[in-house]
């Protein structure tokens, strides 16, 4: 596994000049053909793909990737083209960064709200050409301001094209979410169907109280990318999705006065029932035990 630990790294097997140590736009293209690897960069990378590139492995899920989309990569990740050892042509152009770069900055400490650098799916972003020529617009901006003489202004400015950048990549994913709306909607079905599958089972028992990276498991989808979309379409988190519908089961399961509280928690996988009776009362207004005094 080839790991990109530098800036300069990544830029020379493309070969590209490293303009900065911490930040690069690099033209995949410049490349001679190369075998499909498998890597691990340590630093952000935000690529525009020109073409079909084969299937791109990113953690466990393949990207749906072809022309015309734009692919994110957080520091540490494990990636693979696939299949492996194949040789090809890179095409595309890669913005990279190092996350010492914003450190400090306010990208720096928003950059985890971006949560599309973990999504793991075969979610990649979909351009139209009019969002393409945005994004091109930024690398643009980006890429001037590294070719140049560095000076006092050149670290915020392109800091702020980077902001504009993943702000602009917001805008059009929940653009992508509303126009793949069938698909999302089955999603959710199915997500309905596993949780009330996994509360009426044994697990609630035997796995204790599911959570979110279970039912993205399941669905083959990133924990991000899965909770991103529950909230998009149901204007809830996923851990709230969840809590509501076990508090449903909850409230039938607590008017069965043969069992107490402390049971009724125990069968609906929570370890501790003071945490049972903190999460009723401030989902329901009430405590476990007045609401049975009421019903």
């Amino acid at each position: 596994m080839i790991v990109f630990d530098s800036i300069k790294k990544y830029s020379e097997m493309f070969s590209n000049k490293t303009l900065h140590p911490l930040i690069n736009i690099v033209d995949l293209n410049k490349s001679e053909p190369l075998p499909r690897p498998k890597f691990t960069i340590n630093f952000y990378a935000i690529i525009i793909k020109d073409s079909k590139c084969g299937d791109l492995r990113y953690g466990n899920q393949y990207y749906d990737y072809d022309e015309g989309t734009l692919v994110f990569f957080s520091p540490n990740q494990i990636i693979s083209s696939e299949p492996l050892g194949e040789l090809h042509q890179p095409f595309g152009i890669a913005l990279v960064f190092h996350p010492d770069f914003i450190a400090g900055t306010s990208l720096g400490k928003q950059i985890h709200e971006y949560t599309f650098f973990g999504y793991q799916s075969n979610e990649a972003l979909h351009l139209s050409e009019k969002e393409r020529n945005v994004v091109n617009q930024c690398f643009e901006n980006i890429s001037t301001e590294i070719g140049q003489n560095i000076d006092r202004h050149s670290k915020k400015l392109i800091i702020a094209n980077l902001e504009l950048l993943l702000k602009y990549c917001n805008r059009f994913y929940d653009r992508q979410f509303i126009t793949r709306e069938n698909i999302n909607q089955g999603i959710i079905e199915r997500f309905e169907t596993l949780l009330n599958e996994y509360i009426f089972s044994e697990k609630l028992k035997t796995d204790g109280l599911p959570s979110v990276a279970y039912f993205a498991d399941e669905l083959h989808l990133s924990a991000n990318y899965f909770g991103d979309l529950i909230k998009k379409e149901t204007g809830k988190s996923a851990l709230d999705f969840i809590h509501l519908r076990l508090l449903e089961v909850a409230k039938e399961k607590i008017l069965d006065t043969t069992k107490s509280i402390s049971e009724v928690a125990f069968d609906l996988g929570f370890k501790y029932p003071q945490h049972f009776t903190r999460l009723f009362k401030q989902k329901v207004g009430v405590s476990p035990l007045e609401y049975r005094g009421l019903n």
